[in-house]
C-alpha cells in the first residue's frame, strides 16, 4: 500500500530489456525488481501497449526460466562485527547460519552509524537474536 502512487513490480526486471526506458530500480540496493510507478490512471492508459510489452517479455523470461544472477556480499562486514567474530567464535558461526537476507540486513543496519561506538551498540543490542537466529526485526516467536 502506497500513498503516493502503485506500481506494476518485475520481480526478474533487471532481465527485461526496457526498451521503452520506463522501468525504474525499486530502490537503490535492488539487484533484481524493476517497477513501473503510477500517480494517476492516465500515465497508466498512455503507455499501455509498453506494459503489455512489458508483461509478455517477462512472462516469456519466466517461461524459458530465466534467472537473475545475483551480486555476492555487496555491503562490507564492518570492522567492529569483524572484531567481535573474533572475540567471540560462536557469534560467527551464528551469524553465518543466518539467512543471507538476515545477514545482508545486519550488516546494513550494523554501518549505518558514523560512530564506532553505536556501531559496536548496536551489535550487542541484537548479539541474542544473532544466537537465536532471529532476523533484524522478528517481534514474535512461532
Amino acid at each position: 500500500a502506497f500513498k503516493d502512487y502503485c506500481c506494476i513490480g518485475f520481480f526478474k526486471g533487471a532481465l527485461l530489456k526496457d526498451t521503452y526506458n520506463l522501468l525504474q530500480k525499486h530502490g537503490e540496493s535492488s539487484q533484481s525488481v524493476r517497477t513501473l510507478k503510477f500517480t494517476d490512471t492516465n500515465q497508466i492508459m498512455s503507455i499501455l501497449e509498453y506494459i503489455k510489452a512489458y508483461i509478455v517479455e517477462a512472462i516469456e523470461l519466466e517461461r524459458n526460466g530465466a534467472k537473475v544472477t545475483f551480486k555476492k556480499n555487496l555491503e562490507p562486514v564492518p570492522e567492529e562485527l569483524e572484531n567481535i567474530f573474533i572475540e567471540l567464535p560462536v557469534f560467527k558461526t551464528a551469524f553465518y547460519a543466518l539467512t543471507p537476507g538476515k545477514q545482508r540486513a545486519y550488516i546494513i543496519y550494523f554501518s549505518q552509524p558514523k560512530q564506532s561506538e553505536t556501531r559496536i551498540s548496536r551489535i550487542e543490542k541484537y548479539k541474542e537474536k544473532i544466537m537465536n537466529g532471529e532476523s533484524l526485526n522478528d517481534k514474535y516467536k512461532c
